[in-house]
């Protein structure tokens, strides 16, 4: 193998490998993210402290960009691009940032996350034509190690926090940040009012997804009380077996691996009977011949097939699923910087608030062809791109490359038109 021929030397231009991050600087001035920040959360104490923007809007460029800890705030702050062009003039330390955190993340500090991220969630719905919407929740584990962190039902160290999406648009309606030990069945309707509570007026949530921990009396009741579709997992109980049984053999219709059908079907509390989908696969056991292997929903959905109902039950895998995947795995939750469970839960908000920005810039802000991208993606093609800094007279100058140049512009005049209310 030749020897690659060039040499290393230093420069003291300003350059950045992240120009594209301006980009959901812009956007968040456009939506008056820095604003909102330092006027809910309490001012600083004297002239040399930081107001609460200082801490939170370097935590989100550090996710939008990729890093995994809070000690990655360090390289937005040894970017002289991005932090003169977003007037990013006082970043705290690592240090102070987890001191923030610790000192707000009780439960003042989480109440007004999520009001901006309700705040946040009013503006972009604003911008849809849509009225009705579908509601998707689920828990999720992160595993932790962290001194307070408490096991879950899969014996892991972690957190289980409960996460709630509009199915139409991937936008994150509610989170709740959970203590591992937190059963995902546990306030389950308490959630579910929560997240409606948060729509913006003109906007109503019009079905409702789950597994089989919501699988509750309680919530099936208040859904047709207040005329909400809902499409639950089930549970093979003796009641459900009893149901099941009463399915008679000519009923049954072939359906991907196995078969399905539906019937009527009540519980203990429940107001009024619904709709149970079987679906059932034959498993030939040596010993006892052929068995049956169940999977149950239960559903309100009216004058549908029961493979329509299977079927749009199961793009929860898409809609909720995947999506608290990236939330996790894209804006590196995974990897919380706190021994307090309450510093953790402000920060798993603060990425909450970093997922929806990035879902604002997919479906309003970026071209068509970057909607379905995942976050790992829009680095690799819109925010990890060179720029050059540079004073011309009074003006200051981002210089990319020719082919990106178009791309930044539209989306500069984009997110200066569109109209957040």
């Amino acid at each position: 193998m030749s020897k690659l021929s060039f040499k290393l030397e230093v420069t003291n231009e300003n350059l950045t490998s992240h120009a594209g991050l301006v980009l959901v600087g812009e956007l968040m001035e456009k939506l008056s993210v820095t604003k909102m920040l330092d006027k809910n959360f309490p001012s600083p104490q004297s002239n040399n402290g930081y107001h609460a923007s200082s801490y939170v809007i370097p935590l989100l460029l550090k996710m939008h960009g990729g890093g995994n800890h809070i000690e990655d705030v360090r390289e937005i702050k040894n970017d002289k691009v991005i932090t003169k062009l977003l007037c990013l003039d006082k970043i705290p330390t690592t240090a102070a940032i987890g001191v923030w955190l610790r000192r707000y993340g009780r439960d003042k500090g989480q109440r007004i996350m999520h009001k901006i991220n309700r705040k946040i969630l009013h503006k972009a719905l604003r911008l849809e034509d849509r009225k009705e919407y579908t509601l998707d929740i689920d828990a999720t584990e992160i595993i932790s190690n962290k001194r307070n962190a408490l096991y879950t039902y899969k014996k892991n160290k972690g957190y289980m926090p409960m996460v709630g999406h509009l199915a139409e648009n991937g936008m994150i309606i509610g989170a709740d940040f959970r203590s591992g030990n937190i059963s995902p069945s546990t306030k389950n309707y308490e959630f579910i009012k929560s997240c409606i509570s948060n729509m913006v007026k003109g906007k109503v949530i019009t079905n409702i997804r789950a597994d089989s921990a919501a699988y509750q009396s309680k919530i099936f009741n208040y859904c047709n009380n207040q005329g909400i579709y809902f499409t639950i997992g089930g549970t093979l109980d003796s009641s459900t077996l009893k149901s099941i049984s009463r399915i008679k053999e000519s009923e049954w219709e072939v359906f991907e691996d196995g078969e399905i059908a539906g019937t009527s079907h009540f519980t203990a509390d429940a107001e009024s009977d619904f709709r149970l989908i079987v679906k059932r696969k034959i498993i030939v056991n040596d010993l006892l011949g052929k068995e049956y292997l169940y999977h149950v929903i239960v559903s309100n959905r009216p004058n549908e097939s029961p493979i329509d109902t299977m079927t749009w039950y199961n793009q929860r895998g898409e809609t909720s699923e995947n999506r608290i995947k990236e939330l996790k795995s894209g804006f590196n939750l995974n990897t919380l910087p706190c021994g307090q469970h309450n510093a953790n839960a402000l920060y798993f908000y603060i990425g909450c608030l970093a997922y929806n920005l990035s879902i604002i810039l997919k479906n309003h802000i970026l071209p068509s062809s970057y909607k379905k991208h995942k976050i790992s993606t829009l680095r690799w093609k819109l925010y990890q791109v060179a720029g050059k800094l540079i004073k011309k007279g009074r003006r200051i100058y981002l210089k990319i490359r020719e082919d990106h140049l178009s791309l930044f512009k539209d989306i500069r005049h984009r997110c200066r038109d569109i109209c957040f209310t």
